[in-house]
Order: C-alpha cells, then sequence, then structure tokens
C-alpha cells in the first residue's frame, strides 16, 4: 500500500508578524526534518505548531500525522487522521481516509481498509494512489473469495465423496452380511438335513435289528402240536387215538401193580 505522500504547508493566516516569521521557521524547519527522514524532530516540530504556537491548519495537522504514522506511533496517528476526515478541504480529507485505510489494511481489516479508500476517492477522484490502493486490495480480496469458494466447494464434494462411499461401504457391508447370514442358514439347513437323515437311518436300523429279532426269537420258539403233527403227517384224530390208547395202556399198568403182593420185611435184617 502506497502512504500518501507529505503535504507541507507553509501559509499562515496570523497577523503578527514575528509570530508569522517564527511559525513560517518552524514549519520550514518541520519540512526539512521530516524530507531528511528526521521524523522524531519533525513530529516534535509540528506538535509545537499546533500546541505552543497555537497553529490548527489542517495542513499542519496532517503533517504531524504523517511523522508520528513513519514512527509507528499508530494510535496517535490514527486519532489525527480521524479528525481529518472531516475537513473543509476535499484533498485534506481524502488524503485523510487513504491513510486510515493504509493501517487498517496492515492490521488485517481489508473490508474496512476498502471502505476507507472508497470513501477516500469520493471525497477526490483525482487521488491516484488512493484508486491504486483501492484496485490493488480489491483484486486482492476477490481473488481470495474466489479461493474461500473454490476451497468450499472441494470441501463439499469431498464431503459428498465421503457420504457416497460410506453409503457405498454400509451397502457393501450390508450385502457382505446377507451373503454370511444366508451362508449360515444354508449351512444350518444342511446340518439339519444330515442330522434328519442320520436320525432316520438309525431309527430304520432300529427297526430292522427289531425286525431280525423278532424273527430270530420266531425261529428258536418251540414248534406248536399242529406243526408237530404235520411234520410227523399223523392227523389230529390218529393222534388223539394213540394219545388215548396210550393213556389206557397207562392205566392198565397201574392197576396191575396195585394187585401184586408186597413181602414183608424181615425185622432181623438191615432195610439194605
Amino acid at each position: 500500500m502506497k502512504p500518501v505522500a507529505v503535504l507541507l504547508f507553509l501559509a499562515v493566516v496570523i497577523t503578527d508578524p514575528a509570530k508569522i516569521g517564527k511559525i513560517n521557521r518552524t514549519k520550514e524547519k518541520a519540512r526539512s526534518a521530516y524530507l531528511s527522514g528526521d521524523y522524531k524532530t519533525a513530529a516534535a516540530l509540528y506538535q509545537y505548531l499546533t500546541d505552543s504556537l497555537g497553529v490548527q491548519e489542517d495542513e499542519v495537522l496532517l503533517n504531524l500525522a504523517h511523522a508520528r504514522f513513519q514512527l509507528n506511533d499508530t494510535t496517535r496517528a490514527k486519532t489525527t487522521y480521524q479528525q481529518l476526515t472531516a475537513s473543509a478541504t476535499p484533498s485534506i480529507r481524502s488524503t485523510a481516509q487513504q491513510q486510515l485505510g493504509v493501517m487498517a489494511n496492515r492490521a488485517g481489516k481489508a473490508e474496512e481498509a476498502l471502505n476507507f479508500f472508497k470513501e477516500a476517492l469520493k471525497a477526490n477522484t483525482d487521488n491516484n494512489d488512493a484508486r491504486y490502493n483501492y484496485e490493488l486490495l480489491k483484486k486482492k480480496l476477490d481473488e481470495q473469495k474466489k479461493q474461500e469458494q473454490q476451497q468450499q466447494q472441494n470441501q463439499n464434494q469431498q464431503q459428498k465423496d465421503q457420504q457416497q462411499d460410506q453409503k457405498k461401504q454400509e451397502k457393501q457391508d450390508k450385502k457382505k452380511d446377507q451373503d454370511n447370514q444366508q451362508k449360515q442358514d444354508h449351512q444350518k439347513s444342511d446340518q439339519q438335513k444330515k442330522d434328519e437323515q442320520k436320525k432316520q437311518g438309525e431309527q430304520k436300523q432300529e427297526e430292522q435289528s427289531a425286525e431280525e429279532k423278532k424273527d430270530n426269537e420266531k425261529k428258536e420258539a418251540p414248534s406248536s402240536v399242529s406243526e408237530k403233527l404235520e411234520q410227523l403227517k399223523i392227523s389230529e384224530e390218529k393222534a388223539k387215538m394213540l394219545l388215548e390208547a396210550m393213556k389206557n395202556q397207562e392205566m392198565q399198568y397201574l392197576q396191575q401193580n396195585k394187585r401184586k403182593p408186597t413181602k414183608p420185611k424181615d425185622k432181623g435184617k438191615p432195610d439194605w
């Protein structure tokens, strides 16, 4: 940013010739000190003019503010510049606004500085330093806004991409979970089928074992009378006749044994 060039006015309106001479000499000394870079002496002399010699000219106040500005006495310089923004002289008012813009820009207040430069141009359209500063700062702010917009767009796009990636990942995870669940269900179903088949096989085997056992028991069981008769090829009627004959023979045998005399035992001999 370009600070305004110092305005070194020597005009006075005081009628006392001696005082006029002193004021003019002091102004000249202050001007020479400023141009030589001795801003401390220049500020002290301009301060002497306003405080001791009673000079309240806007030009002197502006030069005092410039000297303080060069000394980095920004607080007092700003106060004087702000006072001069109400000056009746457009060029002085424009210069004060410009300097306030330079100070605001140095403090990092770009928007505020741009507004000061704009006001300086309104006060004096011929203030080329203010115009240069305004255009330069405006271009910088426009580029900065453009970059911020681009960064915001990039950030929004990045967030959008992240959300899409997250949704895609969630969809993949969901499908994976479904596939795993289907696989587990299929494995469970297969295992159930195997268990069922195994159970049926064991049950069938038990039934076969029971059937075989039953058949074996049937084979080992004694044959019935009819089966034996059938094996002997004897009819039931003939068998009854044989049984009756055998019964009669047994009866006769018993009766004959009853009629035989029993020999008495000899008491003098042993039983054996």
